[in-house]
């Protein structure tokens, strides 16, 4: 597998992970949005696995999420048995 695929799958999956855990807290974008310093679109491009984060995303998506930031990588990579 090359690089490329393998950074797109982990994006997609990552998102993934993003979007199940907000949707499990019941939180719309925006009210994810509300509860982090990151802009709601900015959070749809990350759970479609468009957008490439920082770390510092990752703390506030946990922060927003209310969950350790280890929890948002609780996630099997697309493909990966």
């Amino acid at each position: 597998m090359s690089t490329t695929i393998e950074k797109t799958a982990f994006l997609k999956s990552f998102g993934k992970r993003i979007e199940v855990l907000r949707k499990e807290k019941k939180l719309s974008l925006r009210q994810l949005s509300q509860n982090c310093d990151i802009d709601y679109s900015d959070i749809s491009k990350i759970e479609k696995g468009l957008r490439n984060i920082q770390i510092s995303t990752i703390l506030e998506l946990a922060k927003g999420l209310e969950v350790h930031p280890q929890e948002l990588f609780n996630f099997k990579v697309d493909g990966e048995s």
